[in-house]
Formats: structure tokens, C-alpha cells, sequence
């Protein structure tokens, strides 16, 4: 429902409060003048980009949350959890106040009405109107912040090349014999005869930091082949038993069809497999999809996006931006990012990029939970 309808159903004390907020002059006893005062103050242009730009981190962040989630209702629940996963406070921060005083923050502003039927009442709505004008207005904000540049003189674009690599990694198990070690990883040798034939190399990992948090074999192989390996395992293509690697039957089919995987189910199985340790993948996606169809500079997307990021454990928000967000997405053929000789490290979604950003949405309970013993 928009606005309108839910000041509707709202009833004259909610409308009230939220004309106090916006200092409706109308009369307050009248149903119809309250409503008719609020949507046409919220209606200008100046007075919601003022709210919008009014508003604290911690509240952007909870906002952020809302806005690409399709779903029509939220519980107190999970509006509360939502509030609490945008505060990423520090010692000595200024306490933001308890998530209730949040929502109702939000509530007062006419962003956040409960519901109005038996099934909902207990439940939380945002105006659908209001969801595309917060887009509209935020990437605005956004992008008058942004560096915008010309093409860079190189850049790497691997539209397809993952999905080439996918189907090199069947073939070597369907021509070799692979071992794992007692850990369930393949030795030394066989990754590097793997890793050989891909479009795109890299090394095996050397002596690193705790590397956990990103797939079931994040710890043992570099970023890239460790998510095409765990895309092969939870996609039954492949199958660890007796200490062994091998094809599954499914995987054995698909070579014989040689068919490549779907670039957009490969997609979704990274926003999968990744939004547990990064809440706000899904909206960063939709934020450069919308922010970088030509080539901006990283320094300003890092300042744009960067504080919508929660650290990770060993990961600040900007190595996250980078090489979980930014580096995957260039190896899942969504964004091009090249080397500017004044600006540096540029950025520009491709057209399959665009399209499938927008065309591709995973509930936000659709994740892959990776097993304690495997992170």
C-alpha cells in the first residue's frame, strides 16, 4: 500500500503525531484535513530530501535495510534486530537510544505504520511510494559524492570466465583421481593443477590469518575457487566421500551436456553464501547497479558505501567493499573495475551486471549457514 492508504487507516492520534512532525498547520480534529496535510507536506520535494538528509548513520543504516526487501510486513522483532545490526558502536560512542525509540522515530515520520487488519496488527508496514522515493532520493545523495570518470586505459572484465572455470573444475574430476587430506581439502599438487588451468589464476593460500566466514572451504583455497568449489558441492555437482573428490551423477550429466551454469543461479548462490557475514550485500548490489553505470573512482564509492558496512571480525569495511563485494562481483562478470592513472582504481557495472542486479532478489532468510566445525 502507499502512503495515502495507510494514513487512511491510521487513526487520528498516529495522524497527529506525524503532522507534528512535519508542523502541519490544519485542524487536528479532522481526519481528512490531517491527512490531506501530511501527504501534501511530505509530497515536496525539499521538505522529504531535507528528512533524508536529516537523518543519523545509525538510521540510514536501518533504512537501508528496508528498502530492497520486497516483503510487505515486518515483525517488532525483526525491525528491532534490524536496528540493532546498524549501530556498529565503539567505546565512547554516544549511545543512539533503544531500537523502539527508533522505530518509532520512523514511526512518527509517517516511514513505518503498523498494521491495520487482525492478521497484521502486530505487524510493521513501509509505504511502498515512500520505499521508491527514499531510493530515489538516497542515490542522489549518493551519487553527488561520486567521482565520475573516463574509460581507464585497462580494465578487467570476466564476463563468462567463471563459468568457464566451472566447468574446468568438472572436467578435471571427471579425467583425474582427487584426494583430500584427513581436513577434507585436496593436496597441494591437485589445486595446482587446477588452479593452472583457470582463466583467471590464482596461488594457493600461504601462511595466512584466520580465514573463515565466506563459504565451507574459505580457509583452504583462495577467494575465487573456494566460492566455485562451494558452488559445485551445494549445487550437487560434486561429492567428498571415502576421501575422495568426484563427480556427483548430476555432475556427470552436466558435463556431458556441456552446459554452462546459469549466470544468474550463480549469482544468487554468492548473495546466498555471502550475506551472513555481510547483512547489507543485497543493497550494495542494488547501490552499485544504480550508482555505477559509468565509471566511477573507488576512493568516493568506498566514502559512499563504506559506512553501511559492518566490520567482519579481521575484515574492516573496506577490505570487505573490496574483496568480498567488489573483487566477487568482477569475477562474476557484474562489474568491470580498471586502473585509472590519475584516480586510481575505477569501477563500472557491465550490461549483464545491470540486468541481473535488477531482475534478481534472495529473501533475506535464504542464506547458507556454514557449519561451526567448517569456518
Amino acid at each position: 500500500m502507499n502512503l495515502a492508504d495507510m494514513l487512511c487507516y491510521a487513526d487520528i492520534h498516529e495522524l497527529s503525531r506525524i503532522a507534528g512532525t512535519y508542523k502541519c498547520e490544519c485542524n487536528g480534529h479532522s481526519k481528512n484535513e490531517l491527512i490531506q496535510s501530511i501527504l501534501s507536506t511530505v509530497g515536496r520535494r525539499d521538505v522529504f530530501e531535507h528528512q533524508v538528509g536529516s537523518l543519523s548513520i545509525e538510521d540510514i543504516r536501518f533504512l537501508n535495510s528496508l528498502l530492497f526487501d520486497t516483503r510487505d510486513t515486518f515483525s517488532l522483532e525483526e525491525l528491532t534486530a534490524r536496528v540493532q545490526q546498524s549501530r556498529f558502536t565503539k567505546e565512547g560512542d554516544e549511545d543512539p537510544g533503544s531500537p523502539r525509540e527508533a522505530i518509532v522515530r520512523f514511526k512518527q515520520r509517517g516511514w513505518l505504520f503498523s498494521g491495520y487488519s487482525q492478521q497484521t496488527r502486530y505487524l510493521f508496514q513501509v509505504p511502498a511510494d515512500l520505499k521508491r522515493r527514499f531510493i530515489g532520493v538516497l542515490a542522489k545523495q549518493f551519487g553527488e559524492r561520486l567521482v565520475r570518470t573516463e574509460e581507464p586505459p585497462v580494465y578487467r572484465d570476466e564476463q563468462k570466465l567463471l563459468l568457464d572455470d566451472i566447468l574446468a573444475f568438472l572436467q578435471v574430476l571427471r579425467d583425474q583421481d582427487v584426494t583430500l587430506t584427513a581436513e577434507g581439502a585436496m593436496y597441494k599438487r591437485n589445486l595446482t593443477g587446477i588452479l593452472d588451468r583457470f582463466a583467471v589464476r590464482e596461488e594457493p593460500l600461504g601462511r595466512t590469518a584466520w580465514r573463515f566466514g565466506y563459504g565451507r572451504m574459505f580457509r583452504d583455497y583462495p577467494n575465487r575457487f573456494s566460492f566455485i568449489y562451494d558452488y559445485c558441492y551445494y549445487s550437487d555437482l560434486i561429492s567428498e566421500h571415502g576421501g575422495r573428490l568426484t563427480l556427483t551423477e548430476h555432475g556427470r550429466m552436466r558435463l556431458q551436456e556441456t552446459r554452462r551454469e546459469d549466470p544468474v543461479q550463480v549469482y544468487r548462490f554468492w548473495l546466498r553464501l555471502y550475506k551472513g557475514p555481510i547483512p547489507p550485500l543485497q543493497s550494495l548490489v542494488q547501490w552499485l547497479g544504480r550508482l555505477c553505470p559509468e565509471w566511477v573512482t573507488y576512493t568516493s564509492l568506498q566514502e559512499v558505501l563504506g559506512p553501511l558496512i559492518r566490520p567482519f571480525y579481521y575484515d574492516s569495511a573496506e577490505s570487505i567493499l573490496e574483496q568480498r563485494v567488489l573483487q566477487m562481483m568482477m569475477h562474476l562478470g557484474l562489474l568491470r573495475i580498471g586502473e585509472d592513472p590519475q584516480h586510481g582504481t575505477v569501477i563500472k557495472m557491465t550490461k549483464l551486471g545491470t540486468s541481473i542486479v535488477e531482475g534478481t532478489y534472495v529473501a533475506e532468510e535464504d542464506k547458507i549457514e556454514i557449519p561451526f566445525d567448517k569456518a
